[in-house]
């Protein structure tokens, strides 16, 4: 399993196990919520079917303590434990209960005479006893001359049994452990498709790299062609940016860009007419002035380009120094981006230790000499304190190496940075 498959495995888990710890308790509250419901609905139902038999319902005239008593038997000892008829004013008129509704009477909390008009119920827990259902219920008789009128209400106490209480937990964690069950299923489900999208989503991406290489190998080969010193020029310095970044810790896009900005670090000389770009002997001013204007067309060239913005950071400042007197804006100190500060201890390092057509290559303390003489004035320190250790490793490297071989060099860094 490769790293973003273990991660998305392990964040999907995390979250099917945060959603389930989250939505089973839901799911069980709200089970027992519907099972209690559930439970005062059958009540109301059932009191309302009891006291519509036989004439319960007509609690008016010298018969309404006969019918209520009737009603209230009735009740008494089926789903309740005590049952209350009351008259359309309020008044008691009959009251039955078993033995344990004898026993919780008194412990029930008190209340007003009834005036309701709609059906109602209350719950709540007595020490010893558990749940106490209590149930309030408006009645009408139908054959009375106002069917709509209220002839009378009852009052009903349930003391809810082991086995009920029992059955609804049970209810509850059954829906609690459904979806439970149900978040981490769906967490399964998901994995694969979310790693097939992120296979699809790297392809995609890499053949956008791929192609965006692709491009820069173009522009390093048009650059070459003006100027025959700078292709493997280009690879090199490139390779040798590379590692003193990685001795600095940089990684990601931060790498790219200067992998990038390093082997386009001279793209502004196919500006430069052949005549001052290929010209043997040393520039004179005006030649030498036409000349550093390959840094702005670098920097025309990249702009607009938004994957290679970022380098334009080396382009932009590859002959920036330390001190503030290099050009073209004569930045100094940390004002010169990283990227260009490494790159100007690379390009020189380079430059010193490579032949070229007007020279012959220095030795590594020589070359090294002339580094720490500039350190702190051309160069950054810091940087040359990350350069110090693996300058003698990176000499030994590249000196005589064909182009062939430096462009194996810097494929190399590029496969581990840009992750193809």
């Amino acid at each position: 399993m490769n790293p973003f498959n273990r991660r998305a495995a392990l964040r999907i888990a995390l979250v099917s196990i945060l959603l389930a710890a989250v939505a089973s308790p839901l799911a069980w509250f709200v089970a027992r919520k519907n099972a209690e419901e559930d439970t005062v609905a059958l009540a109301m139902e059932e009191s309302r079917r009891v006291l519509s038999h036989a004439s319960s319902t007509r609690l008016r005239g010298p018969d309404a303590g006969d019918h209520a008593r009737k009603a209230a038997d009735a009740l008494a000892g089926g789903l309740f434990d005590i049952a209350e008829i009351y008259g359309p004013q309020g008044d008691l008129l009959a009251e039955a209960m078993t033995e344990g509704g004898a026993a919780v009477e008194s412990r029930l909390p008190g209340h007003h005479r009834p005036v309701y008009s709609a059906a109602s119920f209350q719950r709540f827990r007595l020490d010893g006893l558990g749940w106490i259902l209590r149930v309030f219920v408006p009645l009408h008789d139908p054959a009375g001359p106002d069917p709509a009128q209220i002839s009378g209400y009852f009052e009903g106490v349930r003391i809810v049994p082991a086995w009920q209480r029992a059955q609804m937990r049970e209810r509850a964690l059954n829906a609690a452990l459904m979806v439970g069950l149900a978040s981490l299923l769906c967490g399964l489900v998901i994995y694969p498709v979310v790693v097939h999208l992120s296979a699809d989503n790297e392809r995609k991406t890499r053949e956008v790299l791929v192609s965006h290489l692709s491009l820069l190998e173009v522009l390093g080969r048009a650059i070459a062609k003006r100027d025959t010193d700078t292709g493997a020029h280009n690879l090199r310095v490139a390779w040798i940016a590379a590692r003193i970044g990685e001795r600095l810790g940089l990684s990601g896009w931060a790498m790219q860009s200067l992998i990038a900005g390093s082997f386009l670090h001279d793209v502004g000389k196919v500006s430069i007419p052949d005549q001052i770009l290929r010209k043997p002997g040393r520039l004179d001013d005006g030649e030498l002035a036409i000349m550093r204007t390959h840094v702005a067309h670098g920097q025309d060239i990249l702009r607009g380009i938004d994957w290679l913005e970022a380098a334009n950071a080396v382009v932009a400042g590859h002959h920036e120094k330390w001190d503030g007197s290099g050009y073209p804006q004569q930045a100094a100190g940390d004002a010169i981006p990283l990227s260009a500060r490494i790159f100007a201890v690379a390009d020189v390092f380079d430059a010193l230790c490579s032949r070229r057509p007007y020279k012959a290559p220095m030795d590594f303390d020589a070359a090294m000499a002339l580094l720490e003489r500039d350190s702190g004035s051309h160069f950054d320190p810091l940087v040359m304190a990350a350069f110090r250790p693996i300058a003698r490793e990176v000499f030994d490297r590249l000196a005589g190496i064909s182009e062939a071989d430096a462009r194996g060099l810097l494929a190399e860094r590029v496969r581990r940075h840009f992750g193809i």
